[in-house]
């Protein structure tokens, strides 16, 4: 067999711990690995890709990004919008079928998120052989439990925090991090518990600002002058809207802001010195965990299983300490959001985190 393997929509660390093991796994076999660059797009004539073999591998599983290179625009991106769904235009899946006619693949593994899944989901149905690898640091797909990328966005989270503690601690300031996580709160939940935040805000959960004045009304009588805030980059403000940065992306809405106007309303409230940092994409970049290591190596040596199997269609899945898979189908759509009356969220009010509510 001739696997194909790309990356798709936005970097994660643990991208090319995937590639290492697709490429490690599929050279036991004896099979040749093609890496397309620049995800789908690389698939368009004459086609931008390269052979990889062992030997390309050696090293990567420390870096961040991915060698391939990835996109979350052009000719194929599926996601428009929460929701909303936009379908390949038929002529250029036709070129990109030429490509991978002419290359001889018979499996292509896509590396990517909800939207690039979207695609590869349009494809199967379209005849194509096509293995699903799941990749976001939002862990927000419900079809697996955890996501590569998900466990590095955290650690970086939890030493943000643990710089601003120190500095909120020194000037008695309301100190507050944005983090990222699209429409799950995840990232600001995981971090903002391992890093010893105050007052946690999540898309899931309304909150007022009457709650956490008083939270921190409350707080300061106790003898506890500086409070470390995280908020995730998708919760609702009170009044019901998301705030924005740009809404004409040619993809999804970009997220990101609320930062600084949750920021200025507690200073307005509490009269306290209040200061926001937006951590964004350091979210995304440097080396990734041991965990997420391990977890890509793992779902790229199933996604060759998968491909031996001739099982097309599919996604790699982690479930209770378990790579398997699911259907691509079952798997894009489907969020997984926190539940606001789950252990973890009832765990973190039971040792005092504020969650607005």
């Amino acid at each position: 067999m001739k696997i194909g393997i790309l990356n798709s929509g936005g970097d994660c660390p643990g991208l090319n711990a995937v590639i290492h093991g697709v490429v490690g796994a599929a050279d036991q076999l004896g099979w040749e690995v093609i890496g397309f660059r620049d995800g789908f797009e690389g698939l368009l004539p004459p086609g931008d890709f390269t052979v990889l073999k062992p030997k390309d591998t050696i090293g990567i599983l420390k870096l961040g990004g991915t060698i391939l290179g990835t996109t979350n625009k052009g000719h194929f991106a599926a996601k428009v919008g929460k929701g909303d769904i936009a379908e390949v235009p038929p002529e250029i899946v036709a070129k990109a079928k030429q490509t991978m006619d002419e290359l001889g693949i018979t499996a292509l593994v896509i590396v990517g998120g909800d939207g690039s899944l979207t695609t590869g989901l349009q494809l199967y149905r379209e005849g194509w052989p096509i293995i699903g690898v799941p990749k976001t640091i939002d862990n927000d797909l419900s079809a697996t439990a955890f996501t590569f990328g998900f466990d590095s966005a955290v650690s970086t989270v939890v030493d943000a925090l643990d710089r601003l503690h120190t500095t909120g601690e020194s000037h008695k300031r309301i100190m507050l991090l944005e983090v990222m996580g699209r429409h799950a709160g995840w990232i600001a939940l995981w971090g903002g518990i391992a890093g010893g935040a105050n007052v946690v805000l999540l898309p899931e959960i309304p909150f007022t600002f009457e709650k956490i004045t008083e939270f921190i009304n409350q707080r300061d009588a106790q003898g506890y002058h500086s409070t470390l805030v995280v908020v995730a980059e998708g919760a609702s403000m009170p009044d019901g809207h998301i705030v924005t940065l740009d809404a004409n992306t040619g993809g999804e809405v970009r997220l990101g802001g609320i930062g600084e106007q949750v920021a200025a309303k507690l200073q307005k409230l509490t009269g306290k010195e209040t200061r926001a940092c937006t951590l964004g994409h350091l979210q995304r970049g440097g080396s990734p965990t041991a965990l997420d290591r391990i977890l890509g190596m793992r779902f790229g040596v199933m996604a060759v299983k998968l491909a031996e199997e001739g099982r097309f269609g599919r996604m790699v899945s982690y479930q209770s300490y378990h790579v398997d898979s699911v259907s691509i189908e079952e798997a894009v759509h489907q969020l997984r959001l926190v539940e606001p009356e789950s252990e973890l969220v009832v765990a973190a009010k039971a040792v005092g985190i504020c969650l607005g509510d």
